[in-house]
């Protein structure tokens, strides 16, 4: 499913209007019957009857408009509050839907000073449903004036609030929320999603998302120019690897894991045994020769090889062409968990990258050890993937984290592009940016798996499937979508998830996907399609 940015889906309708001769007012009257069948679904579902539909004068107006004018026809109570505006004040094809309401009865109260909005406060509390119509895709910044003070009513009525395409405060590009946006329980997104429905704090405000097809033709939506897409589980059931009925485990993968030091022997232990757990049929671990016995232990279905150091837990000279060596022998290396952040070590990591011909996957420490080199990404011949979070990522480009956060889907599409890379941008929601150009947000995951070792246990989920015939994006794509959905079943809604269980629901994860039936696990996005 593609995303968009406002502008993308302003392209599109623009388009619809002077190429397919699809007028304004047919697709803002699609939006309201589809605005109109969600919330008389919601009034009949729970008993409720009367509907206040609160306007402002554009076009997300006019689709409230619309929506209460249907409403009405079919029983219901409805009552529209204009905020801010008088009637002369609407434009475009919201014009024609306040004509059409009123000449059909329908009732109208302006909201244009303090006293107004008092009484505006007061039909709110007597309403059972509120329809947000107030500002659409337009939005970004902060509320005022009477827009702030009807967006605090609405979100203080305690009633249920159905927003219209985007809640209004809500940055419909980046996710941003100003203060007192309003928070619904259901939005109703015409055409496709936009991009800041999905990301926090924005997500936060739009309870479920219903998508409305308003009736675009679907070679505009196609030809749109957007690389965004939802991650999905269909995407990723045509992208994993089937096994042939006699593989034998070089034919599934063989996967090298460089990771692991003195007091981190566990991360480079999850990385490996979720290689293991995602279908790698040869996974071997180097690490520090003084952390090869204990990881011998921890890990006792993959090799593990100890490696040179200058002391204890310090990779030292000869190391490094010790995993070039072994990696070559490889399908795929995945490096850096818990590997260190000595100068020594990060020297390894450097060269390794640098003469790697194996597509690699680079994390954790190996990516601290990019911080002042990233000459080295654009250098390196091998495929790769970087698994950043966003601390981790903001280092690299020195940026604060929370910059990072809100930039996501242009970070992850500048940065795969200029470093020819997969990037992972690990999070809620996790971003993938690749190097054709597209970007994922992915529909997988839970806030339980918020604990130590989760990315590490990605690392190798990722590295594992890069060795099994397919392409490092494909392989990434896949990965994170699995770990989510494998995160979700271990954690089965309940804080204090291991990062090591989430590799134990793996195989029923990739089961599930390959048989089309993870529906009922995602809880995560609950996306609706309304026709």
């Amino acid at each position: 499913m593609k995303l968009v940015t406002a502008q993308e889906m302003r392209n599109i309708d623009k388009r619809a209007m002077e190429e397919f001769s699809v007028s304004g007012l047919v697709l803002m009257e699609h939006a309201s019957k589809a605005i109109a069948d969600v919330i008389r679904h919601i009034a009949d579902d729970c008993g409720f009857g009367k509907i206040v539909v609160v306007c402002g004068k554009g076009n997300n107006g006019g689709d409230g408009l619309g929506a209460a004018r249907w409403l009405a026809a079919y029983g219901l109570k409805v009552q529209v509050l204009l905020v801010n505006a008088a009637e002369a004040d609407l434009q475009g094809d919201a014009v024609a839907e306040l004509e059409m309401f009123l000449k059909a009865g329908g009732r109208l109260q302006c909201i244009n000073d303090a006293n107004d909005m008092q009484l505006a406060e007061v039909i709110c509390l007597k309403a059972d449903i509120l329809a947000d119509a107030l500002l659409g895709t337009g939005f970004y910044g902060e509320l005022d004036g009477l827009m702030k003070d009807m967006c605090r009513i609405i979100n203080n009525s305690g009633k249920y609030v159905v927003a219209v395409d985007v809640p209004t405060g809500i940055d419909a590009d980046n996710g941003a929320a100003a203060a007192d946006a309003v928070q619904a329980d259901c939005t109703v997104t015409m055409g496709l999603v936009k991009t800041g429905l999905l990301l926090y704090p924005g997500k936060e405000h739009v309870g479920e998302l219903v998508l409305a097809q308003i009736g675009l033709p679907e070679q505009l939506t196609e030809e749109s120019g957007s690389g965004k897409y939802l991650l999905t589980d269909a995407i990723v059931r045509s992208l994993l690897p089937l096994r042939k009925g006699n593989a034998h485990k070089g034919d599934a993968g063989r996967v090298v894991v460089a990771a692991g030091s003195q007091g981190y022997t566990g991360a480079a232990a999850l990385a490996a045994h979720a290689a293991v757990k995602a279908g790698g049929g040869l996974v071997s671990l180097v690490t520090p020769l003084s952390c090869r016995e204990v990881l011998s232990i921890k890990v006792t279905e993959v090799m593990v090889h100890g490696l040179l150091e200058r002391m204890p837990g310090i990779l030292g000279g000869g190391a490094a062409a010790d995993i070039i060596k072994r990696a070559a022998a490889a399908d795929v290396l995945a490096i850096g968990p818990g590997l260190g952040t000595s100068e020594s070590t990060l020297e390894v990591v450097r060269e390794v990258l640098q003469k790697a011909e194996v597509p690699v996957v680079i994390d954790a420490d190996a990516l601290t050890a990019l911080q002042g080199h990233l000459d080295i990404l654009t250098q390196m011949q091998a495929p790769k993937v970087l698994t950043p979070h966003p601390g981790e990522l903001a280092r690299l480009l020195d940026m604060t984290p929370e910059q990072v956060d809100r930039e996501r889907w242009a970070l992850a599409e500048k940065y795969a592009h200029d470093w020819n890379c997969v990037l992972i941008i690990k999070g809620a929601p996790t971003v993938i940016g690749c190097p054709d150009g597209s970007v994922y947000v992915n529909t997988t995951g839970c806030n339980a798996m918020a604990t130590g070792g989760s990315g590490d246990v990605l690392t190798g989920i990722i590295a594992a499937l890069a060795g099994q015939e397919i392409s490092l994006q494909e392989a990434a794509l896949c990965g994170v979508y699995l770990h989510g959905l494998a995160g979700q079943m271990a954690a089965d809604g309940c804080i204090g998830l291991a990062a090591g269980q989430i590799s134990e629901f793996l195989p029923q994860a990739r089961k599930l996907t390959e048989e089309g039936s993870v529906e009922e696990y995602i809880y995560n996005y609950a996306l609706n399609v309304i026709k």
